[in-house]
């Protein structure tokens, strides 16, 4: 009897001493765990070493990329592409016959609409009996070269999106060739900590890539429709402009 409840408390300080032997181990996983994140934790500044040249090239882009979203705030307003008081006083001297007038207000303004007015009135210079079709193929032809130089602007953003993630790319595959260098010249140094840390900070440039190419594209849409906008804008006040000059009939 003694025998038999000496066995089972013995099993028994085996069983606890089991379970806390496996509560101490998964305690200490965890800890491990917890100062394996914290050594591998980055900071900006570390990210940014860790990147190398690539981020540098990604910085470039983005301040490039900043620079077109400024730009294109100021550039695709409807003063800047077809002014209003440019179209009212063109078609004032238009309508009295001043021609010289009319050119010489448009050549005093660098808009599209202003260089749209001017290939018209060249054209009926040149020809002066010019027809409806002439005067609105000048201004149609002027006015699909203006169109597409708007839009060929906004391009610019949509490149600088696609390159960005490329870039980013290129710095994780570099990155991970890098981490996995180890492995192929000494496999008892590769330890899959190190191998994991040099992954994630590969990936560190894909991850700036990003952030640089989903604000790019966003604004391309935005000015992509604004443009779209400003196009039509143009195209209706060069029909005002040709009608004007068919209507009246001008003589140069």
């Amino acid at each position: 009897m003694n025998s038999t409840m000496h066995k089972r408390w013995i099993a028994g300080a085996v069983a606890c001493m089991g379970f806390l032997s496996c509560a101490l181990a998964q305690e200490a996983a965890q800890a491990a765990s917890g100062a394996a994140s914290n050594a591998y934790g980055m900071s900006f500044r570390q990210a940014w070493e860790y990147g190398g040249w690539i981020m540098w090239v990604l910085a470039v882009l983005s301040v490039f990329a900043l620079s077109l979203v400024f730009y294109f705030l100021v550039a695709l307003r409807p003063s800047t592409v077809a002014p209003r008081e440019l179209l009212s006083d063109v078609l004032a001297q238009i309508r009295v016959g001043n021609l010289n007038e009319a050119r010489r207000l448009c050549d005093k303004n660098s808009s599209p609409l202003a260089s749209v007015v001017l290939a018209t009135l060249g054209c009926l210079r040149n020809v002066p009996q010019s027809d409806a079709s002439l005067l609105r193929g000048a201004a149609e032809s002027e006015g699909v070269r203006q169109s597409d130089a708007i839009q060929g602007q906004t391009q610019l953003l949509l490149d600088i999106s696609t390159i960005a993630p490329l870039l980013g790319l290129l710095g994780t595959v570099l990155g991970m060739l890098k981490a996995f260098s180890s492995v192929a010249t000494d496999v008892a140094s590769a330890k899959p900590v190190v191998l994991a840390a040099g992954v994630s900070q590969a990936i560190i440039t894909t991850v700036f890539g990003l952030i640089v190419a989903i604000p790019c594209i966003a604004f391309y849409a935005w000015f992509r429709r604004r443009a779209a906008r400003q196009i039509a804008n143009l195209e209706m006040a060069t029909s005002e402009v040709v009608t004007s000059l068919i209507g009246m009939n001008p003589k140069v």
